[in-house]
């Protein structure tokens, strides 16, 4: 009975470690990787990402290319769906998980959708490729492609 109710124990145990999103963490942004068609990509800037309970916290702190502070942070539920703002120069966000690794997000103002990311983790669990389209915080039309390294 004993080895039964450890092994069950054990069992519980990593089905909790692998249930951990791989997306939490704090993210450093790498300035000499990003690429941008169109618009210039932060100077520099911080992602955190964290668990909360059934939601993640996203919070995003940084400098855009011109100098203006960026700070950001917003509630999404992990399975998906509609997401609450805290701080943000968007009025809503939604959330779509594509898979373990994957995660869209479409930011909206005034009841349109104006700025979309869609988030890939790398290989190796490292880096994150965060491609962007759309308004950004501060109000400039981008196109490209940051990418964060895992602090």
């Amino acid at each position: 009975m004993r080895f039964t109710r450890f092994a069950f124990s054990l069992l519980t145990f990593a089905a909790i470690l692998s249930a951990a999103d791989p997306l939490v963490g704090t993210w450093k942004l790498n300035p000499a990787k990003s690429v941008f068609s169109k618009g210039n990509p932060p100077k520099e800037q911080t992602l955190t990402i964290m668990e909360h309970g059934t939601d993640i916290h996203v919070v995003v702190k940084g400098t855009t290319a011109e100098g203006t502070a960026i700070n950001s942070s917003f509630m999404i539920p992990a399975k998906g769906g509609t997401g609450k703002i805290i701080e943000s120069a968007y009025e809503g966000v939604v959330g779509k998980v594509i898979n373990a690794n994957e995660r869209e997000t479409t930011y909206s103002k005034g009841g349109k959708a104006v700025y979309h990311t869609h988030t890939t983790l790398l290989p190796g669990g490292k880096t994150l490729k965060v491609t962007a389209k759309g308004t950004n915080v501060a109000g400039k039309e981008v196109d490209g492609a940051v990418y964060y390294d895992k602090q």
